[in-house]
């Protein structure tokens, strides 16, 4: 009897621990940096990873990488959200490193975790994968677009996806691009360490380059989209964002799909008091929709917490 009743708690405890998704946090741009806000989350990524089920778990800058080595092996996954800081330089390019290394050597021996690149993200992923920087300029800083899907049948991410919202993605202008440099499918096509790696999902065009709009690893649980999912239902700063029921129902089926990747990582924390002193809920979201293009932000002092 005690057996069983220990073993059903192990059982509990460990569908509990399950579904923490990390969100990487980035330096605070000087202009509107305070004692108090060294680096930042949009909180519109918190709500789309929370959207599909998941406890965000915020990964701050400034860490030893051992602190690092630690929460990987506790979260389930990790989200490289967009931003504005270099993808070479900057400590948000040398924690998504550490990361990026520890995911590929993990599933090697079976460990299966999941990482997602949106924007700046999904910019660092090519630098980490091609060891140099390939970036084009592109005229795509304020549009949303449909995506010109390319190898989409037979994906990992979009095999589940409905025929209406694939149909959707496909024909109306639903996928926010808010970026300046871009992948492009000539720099794709010359670099052997990026075609090896990642399989084009889809692209977009700003009328004079093709570049790459979404991607996953043929090998890995690495996906990235130089677009963002999470603007249509969280963010109202700007009129081009979409927000049909279209554009909100699509997001869900990307937060979704994550969220259920990170779902197959068995890592946990070792106790539900470890974990709750980690999580997001201890931070409160700003107010900065009528100063920023983000409606609410989390600031952080960075302090050593893990």
């Amino acid at each position: 009897m005690f057996l069983f009743v220990f073993l059903f708690s192990l059982i509990t405890w460990h569908c509990l621990v399950l579904g923490f998704t990390g969100i990487l946090s980035q330096e605070v741009n000087p202009r509107h940096r305070t004692p108090n806000s060294v680096s930042y989350i949009a909180a519109s990524y918190v709500k789309y990873v929370e959207s599909a089920g998941a406890r965000v778990i915020p990964v701050m800058m400034n860490q030893t990488e051992e602190e690092y080595k630690s929460l990987f092996n506790s979260i389930n996954g990790l989200l490289l959200p967009g931003g504005g800081v270099s993808i070479v330089s900057s400590s948000y390019a040398r924690v998504s490193k550490i990361f990026y290394d520890l995911a590929i050597e993990a599933y090697k021996k079976g460990d299966y975790f999941p990482i997602w690149g949106t924007c700046l993200g999904f910019e660092q992923l090519s630098y980490l994968t091609a060891h140099e920087v390939l970036l084009v300029k592109t005229n795509t800083s304020r549009v949303s677009l449909p995506l010109n899907f390319t190898n989409a049948n037979g994906s990992r991410m979009f095999k589940d996806f409905p025929v209406d919202v694939m149909q959707a993605l496909a024909k109306e202008n639903l996928t926010e691009n808010s970026h300046r440099w871009s992948i492009s499918m000539e720099a794709y096509n010359t670099n052997d360490n990026l075609k090896k790696f990642y399989k084009v999902l889809s692209t977009n065009t700003d009328g004079k380059i093709e570049f790459i709009s979404t991607w996953e690893a043929y090998d890995y649980p690495i996906y990235g989209v130089q677009w963002h999912p999470e603007k249509n239902p969280f963010e109202w700063t700007r009129p081009h964002y979409a927000h049909s029921s279209n554009a909100v129902k699509a997001s869900f089926y990307f937060a979704n799909f994550f969220v259920n990747e990170a779902r197959k990582n068995l890592h946990s924390f070792e106790s539900e008091e470890a974990a709750r002193k980690l999580l997001i809920y201890h931070h409160c979201p700003t107010y900065t929709g009528d100063k920023r293009s983000f409606e609410q932000i989390y600031f952080f002092k960075d302090v050593n917490f893990y």
